[in-house]
């Protein structure tokens, strides 16, 4: 810089232990940066506003239109990471299935890593490693960033478009925008602190505490939450409670203070206040965990002892302390008894039209719509779907099996260490069968519109890779795959292909398990069940509000 140059930004407060490290756009009005120090290298874009950084920036390059006011201060170390490559201890605490985080990984690559640990070490790891070798070079601080009232931040890329605003502290870490900066989703906003992160097209605020977390697409993290060792994916909501240690894939929503959810992947979940899991038995460490299949429910003050696993889009009702695996039971009600036993209504959840309104609304609430991203995450958004199918399929032969066993003194079944009376298993049996013909029916539907394209009949296994379904033989072409790049190649082409894929697998079900006659009237007896639960539910609100009214 200029002898004059330096004179006048040394007139406005700015010191350098070093001036001819420092590189300020040529042409840059320097009355609009004061009272900075600055340490190292530092290159600065054009049309910047830099006021107040007393504690320094240091070997940072700064991008174009970058507003930095009232920071305490900003710097780079020599062997930055930024976040990148960090190593998540997610499930099991002791650190067996780690996840190995970097911008863009999506929820489908993240569960493979976490529940094929095997896998993960041999292959994924070491191409996640190749992967993050190869992302490019870019400013510390990109084009059109704003960063006002925070505390120290250090080894933090920013991306262009991104505010941090009143952030405590921010350390090793990334803040990616893979949008325009008019229409980015990513914020950082009042009180965060956070180390070891990357939080990508997301928001963070009120007080947050993050420590080995990503934060993905769409997700919000508010009103004080905390989290350590977790991964949040596309447009999950955490507020208030606590998560340790859990892989939330797409939709996972905790709203409650005194939720703790420790040890487990979920995907399409509700939270209910209280919520509370435990994963310590103080014989070997907080090395249990669980699985809560897609669509699962907590009520109010529930728990689950780990290791455990929830059947899709059941509720969690009460104190389960068995380790339950409902897996075999979907759309269930679980009860937890006095002693902590689960006892089961299979099926239950099928009459509920609250089912019906959620597949409506995920949709509509996708915040990275119309952003211009790439969304990273594939998303299955119906609810009856070949995996959940293939699950009720499964579990109408299992009813039929133990409807022919004896019952305990209780009058329960006992599989598995649940509980299940005679009674609900038959009606559970009826709703399964019911949702089997609505689901084939859909199928029938899609074809006769000329969306399915018919292919050979194929009997087929199904997987729910965090909320994105593929099939069994799809997953093991990704699991050869030789790349990250190629890895999500081929998921998306899974995600592309699926409808060919499911026209196969349910032609062979018709073959096999269906009354072609009766499929229509059966699926619309479905939907009559639940526009009859519709009705008696707003019939019940309709009472509630005019025992509240005062008039």
């Amino acid at each position: 810089m200029k002898t004059c140059d330096i004179e006048l930004l040394e007139k406005q407060g700015c010191i350098s232990t070093d001036w001819s490290q420092v590189t300020i756009q040529e042409g840059t009005d320097l009355s609009r940066i004061r009272n900075v120090y600055f340490n190292g290298k530092v290159t600065i874009g054009a049309n910047p506003v830099i006021i107040n950084v007393p504690g320094g920036i240091s070997n940072v390059r700064i991008g174009d239109n970058v507003k930095i006011v009232n920071v305490s201060s900003i710097s780079r170390s020599q062997d930055a990471t930024f976040g990148v490559g960090t190593d998540i201890a997610v499930l099991d605490e002791s650190g067996s299935r780690p996840v190995r985080i970097y911008p863009g990984i999506s929820a489908q690559v993240a569960t493979i890593a976490a529940r094929m640990p095997k896998y993960s070490k041999d292959r994924l790891l070491p191409m996640i490693s190749c992967h993050i070798q190869n992302l490019p070079d870019m400013p510390e601080i990109g084009d059109n960033v704003e960063i006002c009232d925070c505390g120290t931040i250090s080894d933090v890329r920013i991306w262009s478009g991104v505010r941090v605003d009143g952030a405590v502290r921010l350390k090793n870490g990334s803040i990616v925008n893979n949008t325009d900066k008019e229409r980015s989703l990513t914020y950082v906003g009042n009180g965060v602190d956070a180390e070891n992160f990357i939080i990508e097209d997301a928001t963070v605020t009120g007080g947050c505490i993050i420590r080995n977390t990503y934060v993905g697409q769409g997700c919000v993290l508010d009103k004080g939450f905390t989290s350590h060792d977790s991964l949040f994916f596309a447009n999950s909501c955490m507020e208030n409670g606590e998560a340790c240690a859990v892989l939330a894939g797409p939709y996972s929503v905790s709203m409650h203070k005194s939720t703790l959810l420790i040890g487990c992947h979920t995907s399409f979940m509700n939270s209910g206040s209280g919520t509370n899991m435990s994963n310590h038995m103080y014989k070997l460490g907080p090395v249990h965990w669980g699985v809560m299949e897609r669509g699962v429910k907590t009520s109010s003050n529930s728990y689950v002892m780990h290791g455990s696993r929830i059947g899709a889009y059941s509720l969690v009702m009460g104190e389960h302390k068995n380790h339950p695996d409902s897996s075999e039971f979907p759309f269930s009600y679980l009860f937890g008894d006095q002693k902590g036993q689960t006892i089961v209504v299979p099926g239950a959840m099928l009459k509920s039209y609250g089912l019906k309104r959620d597949e409506g609304k995920w949709h509509k609430r996708d915040r990275r719509l119309n952003r211009g991203m790439k969304i990273h995450d594939r998303i299955t958004f119906e609810i009856l779907n070949p995996y959940t199918a293939d699950m009720i399929l499964n579990a109408t032969g299992l009813i039929r099996h133990l409807l022919g066993t004896p019952t305990d003194d209780e009058g329960f079944i006992t599989y598995k260490g649940l509980k299940i009376k005679p009674s609900s298993l038959k009606k559970g049996l009826r709703l399964y069968e019911l949702a089997l013909c609505k689901y084939i029916n859909s199928i029938k539907e899609k074809e006769a519109e000329g969306k399915i394209t018919i292919k050979d009949n194929a009997e087929e296994r199904w997987v729910d890779l965090s909320c994105q379904v593929i099939s069994e033989s799809d997953l093991m072409e990704i699991l050869n795959a030789g790349s990250i790049e190629e890895m999500e190649k081929r998921l998306d082409q899974a995600s592309e292909t699926i409808d060919i894929d499911v026209k196969k697998w349910t032609e062979f079900l018709m073959q096999e398990h269906i009354d072609h006659d009766a499929l229509a009237r059966l699926s619309a007896e479905l939907d009559t069940i639940i526009e009859n639960d519709r009705i008696e539910a707003l019939r019940l609100k309709d009472m509630e509000d005019n025992m509240l009214s005062f008039l």
